[in-house]
């Protein structure tokens, strides 16, 4: 971690400790302390399998890789399995509340994420397991079920980043970033990402603006253009609006109140005004 990175805490989220200046780091991570993923692709649950094997490998008592070891402060920082954190994404909901979602197109997701880790559980992990016990074992006398691969696959739709690699690559990596990876979400934030997934390569979060003592460092999930349905799905929250005041009539209170309709159907709450 740079020395800017120093400059900030993590409690539910990342705050200033100090005045941050516009255009300074705010956070600075070496490509080499992220978790590398592998390419990006649409099913998350294979990342989700190494990441698995890697908590796992850490979590027992076995003999832990170099590299694993030194991931320990970092793995034991990642939401505990079927926690408060992971229980508010549809992919832990009982059928019961699932069908209660006001929202065909995420119930279907959904269920289809669920084929998906059962799939993957099935092909890859059960076998494995079966091969050498010591791969996925989630405890003493317990091997990692088809529910901690659920929580991994959720560890990686919520909090992996999509990092470019290097520019004759052409390729975009999936990386569980320390730190940045802490902050919460808000979609009007003016900070900015950058970083390369390669060696030497710096992830960095600039501030856009200037930062004052106290205030929390939030970024936008979803590159800002994401909605209601797949916060829920994701993250387990709903966007009520982003931080700027939105008493203005125009385009921004029309998007703002865009998110609160989604919001109020996915919960069947009431339609849509006019």
């Amino acid at each position: 971690i740079g020395p800017s990175a120093q400059d900030t805490i993590q409690l539910r989220g990342v705050i200033a400790l100090r005045d941050i200046a516009k255009g300074e780091t705010i956070i600075e991570i070496p490509y080499e302390m992220a978790l590398d993923l592998g390419r990006e692709s649409a099913d998350p649950t294979l990342p989700a399998t190494t990441l698995l094997q890697k908590y796992c490998t850490w979590k027992s008592d076995n003999d832990r890789p170099p590299g694993d070891r030194d991931r320990g402060d970092y793995f034991a920082m990642l939401p505990p399995y079927l926690s408060e954190d992971c229980l508010g994404s549809t992919d832990f909901f009982s059928e019961g509340a699932l069908d209660m979602l006001q929202s065909p197109l995420v119930v279907e997701e959904t269920k289809l994420r669920r084929e998906l880790v059962e799939l993957r559980y099935e092909r890859d992990v059960e076998p494995m397991s079966q091969i050498s016990s010591n791969l996925y074992r989630w405890d003493e006398n317990k091997i990692a079920t088809q529910s901690h691969l659920q929580w991994a696959s959720w560890i990686i739709t919520s909090r992996v980043l999509t990092v470019q690699g290097a520019p004759e690559s052409n390729s975009a990596y999936r990386l569980l970033i320390p730190l940045i990876d802490m902050c919460n979400h808000d979609r009007d934030s003016p900070h900015i990402l950058t970083g390369r997934a390669m060696p030497g390569g710096l992830l960095k979060v600039g501030a856009g603006v200037d930062v004052k003592a106290g205030e929390a460092i939030n970024i936008g999930y979803g590159g800002g253009v994401e909605g209601n349905d797949r916060f829920i799905q994701d993250y387990g929250f709903l966007d009520g609006g982003g931080s700027k005041e939105r008493s203005k009539s125009g385009d921004d209170e029309f998007v703002a109140e865009g998110y609160k309709i989604v919001a109020r159907k996915l919960l069947g709450k009431g339609g849509s005004r006019t």
